[in-house]
């Protein structure tokens, strides 16, 4: 099911073709690979390579995408494809997001074998993460559909690098959304990421104000490079002005990985200033994450202050929100999606292989 008809593409002068998917703009000779390494000139067309196949499937709990006010406690199918369009030194999944072998991805499945799958194992959502869904966009797409279908939510982890027309087509069929915000200069953009900060900002601004997607965002804290008083104000300033005080914000930890392991891990510390940064900037709903924090990792009614949603890492301990998201004690709507709960499927990982027919 590899080599699929691509979409967001023109052709260029000298026998080349644009990428038109994401702001790289990349343009490729016959046989070329864009800077993803997913997406390829053949016979002077695009053809997305990894379209059916994955580097594995796995029900998660929602809360490990981030997503904390997106029917928190239900389980999640997760799944990934392999390459990224952005180059970041401290990828965390850099083994799958950085692979250039295509024999990694194992699993073969179609969107309908993925959405059958993920129902009949009671999952509440299909979220496409471990590396960029941007780049595999008609895939994760089609995927989605099916998934809707069955009604099946859809979610999208992602870091928000993408242009106007695929923007716009592919959130047009994702509920939800954990953005990486990798930092909030153009500077740490550029040489720690080799993209630029204002699409990513583009996209966070699109989703909030044009669209019922439901955001989160993410920005892990890296020690020296993007975790200062005054970036980390400015960040949470600007999500507060621009996005508003119900968006969560995740501060998470980093751990020495791929081409910054010689970088520390994120200070407990540092993360609880950064909240507490945040919410002093007027943001309700402010976490940590990569750590043992229970403090950091429970959900908060901005009405009367209690703790509405407990959680130890990914375990729910109590849960004080009826099925619309109000508090037990005042009735203040906490903001997000939510239902009925009974029950929290738990902080395990349960790896799944699709059969396909």
């Amino acid at each position: 099911m590899s080599d699929h008809p691509a979409r967001y593409w023109h052709p260029i002068d000298g026998g080349r073709i644009q990428c038109d998917l994401c702001p790289r703009d990349c343009r490729l000779h016959e046989g070329q690979r864009g800077a993803c390494f997913v997406r390829q000139m053949v016979d002077g067309k695009m053809v997305l390579t990894t379209y059916g196949r994955s580097s594995g499937f796995c029900i998660d709990p929602i809360e490990k995408k981030p997503l904390n006010h997106f029917y928190p406690g239900s389980s999640v199918f997760s799944f990934g494809t392999a390459g990224c369009n952005l180059a970041c030194k401290f990828c965390q999944n850099w083994d799958i997001s950085k692979s250039r072998d295509m024999d990694r991805l194992m699993d073969a499945a179609s969107p309908d074998d993925i959405a059958a799958t993920a129902a009949s194992h009671g999952c509440r959502s299909v979220a496409f993460t471990y590396n960029d869904p941007v780049i595999f966009a008609e895939y994760a797409m089609d995927t989605a559909e099916a998934c809707h279908a069955r009604q099946l939510a859809t979610v999208a982890v992602t870091a928000g690098y993408i242009s106007p027309e695929a923007r716009r087509d592919f959130y047009a069929v994702m509920d939800a959304a954990n953005v990486d915000l990798k930092g909030f200069t153009e500077d740490f953009y550029v040489h720690q990421t080799g993209a630029h900060l204002a699409p990513v900002l583009d996209t966070l601004l699109y989703l909030h104000h044009e669209t019922q997607v439901w955001v989160e965002i993410t920005t892990l804290l890296i020690p020296g490079l993007n975790d200062s008083e005054a970036e980390v104000t400015a960040l949470s300033k600007w999500v507060a002005t621009e996005l508003g005080p119900d968006v969560p914000l995740h501060f998470t930890a980093f751990h020495p990985d791929y081409k910054l392991d010689q970088i520390p891990p994120t200070p407990l510390s540092t993360l609880r200033r950064a909240r507490q940064i945040a919410r002093d900037a007027g943001l309700h709903y402010v976490y940590t994450g990569n750590v043992h924090d229970p403090e950091g990792s429970s959900t908060y009614c901005p009405g009367c202050g209690q703790a509405v949603i407990e959680r130890d890492w990914y375990a729910i301990l109590a849960y004080r929100l009826d099925a619309h998201g109000a508090c037990s004690s005042c009735g203040h709507r906490v903001a997000g999606r939510f239902g009925e709960f009974h029950g929290a499927f738990g902080p395990r990982r349960v790896p799944v292989h699709i059969h396909t027919q």
